[in-house]
């Protein structure tokens, strides 16, 4: 019968540098003993003068020790079945696979048998406490490898739901767990993939007042966000806290990957000094993402943190990769160190968490700036309605793009899609004679809408807090959502 033989590092240097043989045998001791005749100098490590197995030499088949099989060394090996030698290490020090079930042994098989990772980076994973914030499109691929490595603790950030329309990326879920907490679903999932795991759940909005409590725990912190204030404050925390910050971001078909480390390269500050203006660059639920992308950037991410726990490789600090998926074209870009950078230069202005959602400029859309000094005027889904149902002559205007608007709409009200980068040339069809309310998907990109047309004199407007989704969830539960 055909059966492998799996070889540690250890023993390597008496096989040639084979990792792993296949032999033809009926039972297990003819496999050891079809294998000291091929590696006769592997013969007297394996065996005592005497032909037994030597007490410091370990022999498991699939998952099982063969000295507690029912038939020992003459057990039948069957096509496809595995044998794992398992030496002690230098010195008569415990046996590595101590570390390990004899189930674990073969559940991380082809890791152990990896030069760059073997015992001693099967261990490390095993010892590694690794957090995702955010456990949505990128979280999922990194959670279920993570997981599938062995990484021993996986700590989970995020505190929605599961709704359908994430399920066209975020494969960490199914049909069955919607309307379930996210990270309740994930959990089971990641405990049913490898029971050996501990899942940690931090079922809360990631602020500033508990970052540096979450994020001090653990080793490595994986970017799985969709917002910028969550981004610059994992960033921030993560250079405070002297932590390797393994970025990842996507929109429609373009990715890009980097890792941060404050000490031995740049931070996500040095990148972008300041996030973009708000409404400027749409999340992914406005301007849309390939299912399959999130999977390609969070398998990346995972790999990046794999390499910085078991040191294999060269780990992405210093470079960011861009990848277009339409193209299917990489790019690689130089990262420095800024010195003048405001969280990790040489004389940092920011030494401890700051308010993100001010500083990002999308938490509140009632703050005055210096272009606009009037505060904007919200309007929530409820009074919205109510005004509408007493008959009051409102005019709504959707800045929308035209593939969201056919998705849902206020057209029964009499809205009319006028999109943001059209809302300037049309200013002429916003009425003066009575209130407008300007409504997007959340809320953002209407904002901005208002702070325009207000440059340009046009008043009466009123955003619509929530946008289309809080008209959704508070109004029309039967619409759409996405």
């Amino acid at each position: 019968m055909s059966v492998r033989v799996q070889l540690p590092a250890a023993l390597r240097e008496y096989t040639d540098g084979a990792a792993e043989v296949e032999l033809d045998a009926a039972d297990v001791n003819g496999a050891l003993d079809q294998l000291a005749d091929r590696f006769p100098v592997l013969r007297r490590h394996l065996f005592s003068e005497a032909g037994e197995l030597r007490g410091y030499v370990r022999v498991y088949l699939n998952a099982d020790d063969v000295g507690a099989l029912a038939h020992g060394g003459s057990t039948v090996v069957r096509p496809g079945d595995v044998l794992m030698i398992v030496p002690s290490i230098a010195g008569g020090e415990e046996s590595p696979a101590a570390a390990f079930s004899p189930e674990e042994i073969t559940r991380y098989a082809r890791h152990i048998t990896l030069p760059d990772v073997g015992w001693d980076g099967q261990r490390k994973l095993k010892s590694a406490r690794v957090l995702i914030v955010g456990a949505g499109g990128l979280g999922s691929p990194a959670a279920l490898y993570l997981a599938a490595a062995g990484v021993g603790t996986i700590g989970l950030v995020d505190f929605d739901d599961v709704d359908i329309s994430n399920l066209q990326r975020q494969v960490l879920y199914g049909t069955g767990d919607i309307g379930t907490s996210k990270l309740v679903a994930a959990a089971d999932r990641l405990r049913d993939l490898n029971p050996h795991v501990r899942v940690v759940k931090h079922e809360l909005r990631l602020t500033s007042a508990n970052a540096m409590d979450v994020l001090a725990d653990y080793d490595v912190v994986i970017d799985g966000t969709d917002n910028f204030p969550t981004r610059y404050l994992v960033n921030d925390a993560c250079v405070l806290l002297g932590k390797p910050y393994v970025y990842g971001s996507i929109l429609r078909f373009e990715g890009q990957v980097s890792v941060f480390l404050a000490g031995e390269g740049p931070c996500y500050r040095c990148l972008f000094r300041e996030p973009p203006p708000p409404g400027l660059v749409p999340s992914c639920a406005e301007g849309g993402v390939l299912g399959v992308l999130p999977g390609i950037i969070g398998s990346l991410q995972t790999l990046e943190t794999i390499k910085l726990i078991t040191g294999a490789g060269e780990s992405l600090v210093g470079r960011l990769v861009l990848f277009d998926a339409l193209t299917f074209r990489w790019r690689e870009l130089r990262l420095r160190r800024n010195p003048d950078c405001a969280v990790c230069g040489d004389a940092p202005t920011v030494t401890a968490l700051i308010d993100y959602d001010e500083f990002c400029a999308s938490g509140d859309t009632t703050m005055d700036t210096p272009q606009q000094p009037q505060a904007i005027s919200n309007i929530t889904v409820a009074e919205l309605k109510q005004r509408l149902d007493d008959g009051e002559d409102i005019a709504l205007i959707d800045v929308r793009e035209p593939f969201e608007w056919e998705i849902a709409n206020l057209a029964a009200y009499g809205a009319r899609l006028i999109p943001l980068d059209e809302v300037l040339d049309r200013t002429d069809e916003i009425e003066q004679d009575r209130d407008v309310v300007v409504y997007c998907r959340t809320g953002s990109r209407s904002a901005g809408a208002i702070r325009q047309l207000r440059a340009r004199g046009v008043e009466r407007l009123h955003n619509l807090k929530g946008g289309i989704r809080a008209w959704a969830e508070e109004i029309e539960p039967d619409m759409p959502v996405y």
